[in-house]
């Protein structure tokens, strides 16, 4: 594939291009792309960015080991039994699986490094003096997406940097966070009994939408496939192979899998990716905004530069040292996992009641008519959400305005009036968290 092919699929701006009918509706398994915005995503002429926070999900991988070995065995099944494939199923002659598990895919890993030359390039008046603070979940794939950022991050720098220009050390640690169980973590959830045990409600919802828009695929393919017996989960599990296989490729070539489904397919499964978000980790669970609060409380403490006050799942050894988590910087960036990432969203109460209705199980809905709730618009593959503080003209610096960012589209704050660019004061929208700020409902994790 030319340069040129691999620029028109992947681009360190606008993400994911390649056939966004189909490619913009893989849920969680999307790659990153500019989200539409109704409100420019630009910093405001009149505004100085005076704080940036990246909270980033790690780049593209292969499936889970339980998944990898699933998708494995159910094409073993369908070449071993098939006789003909035509058509759009040729490929499958002679098909061999291949995919990894868990780790980063080459696509992967250049994302992430795109991620930080975006990063860099968006606050390059802050990023010129200072280096981010950089933290990371211990997953193997989510530290390497955070070296793979700080790469990106820093080979954009090095071309701006002047021999006359004050160079700063790089920051030449990172705070990687331990993701057991027993451990505090605000970059993932691990540490509320109660929750993890009702995470389970996320899988009945999938059912109940999957029982009404998987019968009419799975019965196509099946009669496309010599009337191999496939059942819901197994369409399912063809559907995902699209993505999967898709980031598998270096340059994200759109892979043949991604054919045998219609558009309309794809937004089905765009929609039941999204309740698995929703009635997961968001405000379908009723401890899912909770697992966010920690975070929230952190950049809480960024913002204002003062101690962070939380009892939920921060790490108060981590918190209350200088060392692994110094205030006053201009610059964090701060990498997880998606389930986490929408956990925070929701403390945040960026997309609660007013902007986003709960989800129905029994019929789908666009991004744009759930506020932009969708698992695709939210947590992709690289995904991530800026927020910023900025001064503008005429504007007294003691009243700095905040914004929230979500894969470059502008989440409008709630509940702290919000003026027409989604801004409000940064005193106003600490004011209006009242939720995080209280712990949610930690209280009921242990009950």
């Amino acid at each position: 594939m030319s340069s040129s092919s691999r620029q028109n699929c992947d681009d360190v701006y606008s993400g994911y291009g390649c056939n966004p009918n189909i490619s913009h509706s893989w849920g969680q398994y999307s790659a990153f792309f500019s989200v539409p915005s109704e409100i420019s995503a630009e910093i405001p002429p009149s505004c100085n960015v005076t704080f940036a926070q990246v909270i980033a999900r790690h780049g593209g991988r292969f499936p889970t080991t339980y998944k990898s070995a699933s998708y494995a065995k159910l094409i073993r099944r369908i070449t071993d039994n098939v006789e003909i494939f035509t058509r759009k199923y040729a490929f499958l002659e002679g098909y061999e699986y291949t995919l990894g598990s868990e780790d980063l895919t080459t696509f992967g890993k250049q994302q992430m490094v795109n991620a930080g030359e975006k990063f860099y390039q968006r606050y390059k008046n802050l990023a010129l003096e200072e280096e981010p603070f950089y933290r990371s979940a211990s997953g193997p794939r989510v530290v390497e997406s955070a070296l793979r950022f700080r790469k990106g991050f820093s080979a954009a720098k090095s071309k701006d940097v002047k021999p006359s220009h004050p160079i700063v050390a790089p920051v030449d640690h990172m705070v990687i966070i331990d993701e057991a169980t027993d451990k505090n973590n605000t970059l993932s959830h691990e540490t509320c009994p109660a929750f993890e045990v009702r995470r389970s409600w996320s899988d009945s919802a999938e059912a109940v939408w999957a029982s009404v828009f998987i019968p009419p695929i799975q019965q196509r393919v099946r009669t496309d496939l010599d009337d191999i017996d496939l059942s819901v989960s197994d369409t399912l599990s063809l559907m995902d192979l699209c993505p999967f296989d898709t980031i598998a490729s270096k340059y994200g070539t759109l892979s043949p899998f991604c054919d045998l489904f219609t558009e309309d397919e794809w937004r089905q499964y765009d929609y039941y990716q999204a309740l698995n978000k929703y009635y997961g980790f968001s405000f379908g669970a009723e401890l899912g905004p909770t697992q966010g609060a920690g975070w929230a409380a952190e950049l809480i403490a960024r913002l204002t530069n003062t101690a962070v006050k939380d009892e939920t799942n921060t790490n108060s050894t981590l918190d209350s040292d200088p060392r692994t988590f110094p205030l006053y910087r201009s610059l964090y960036a701060d990498f997880s996992h998606d389930n986490d990432m929408v956990s925070i969203y929701s403390a945040l109460g960026l997309y609660n009641s007013s902007t986003t209705p709960a989800l129905s199980k029994v019929g789908h809905f666009d991004a744009e008519e759930l506020g932009g709730f969708s698992a695709s618009w939210l947590v992709p593959f690289a995904g991530r959400m800026y927020v910023e503080k900025m001064v503008c003209d005429g504007q007294d610096e003691r009243d700095e305005l905040v914004r929230v960012l979500v894969n470059d589209r502008v989440v409008p704050l709630q509940g702290c009036g919000a003026d027409a660019l989604g801004r409000c004061e940064v005193s106003k929208w600490i004011e209006s968290l009242a939720f995080a700020k209280e712990g949610g409902l930690w209280d009921q994790c242990y009950t």
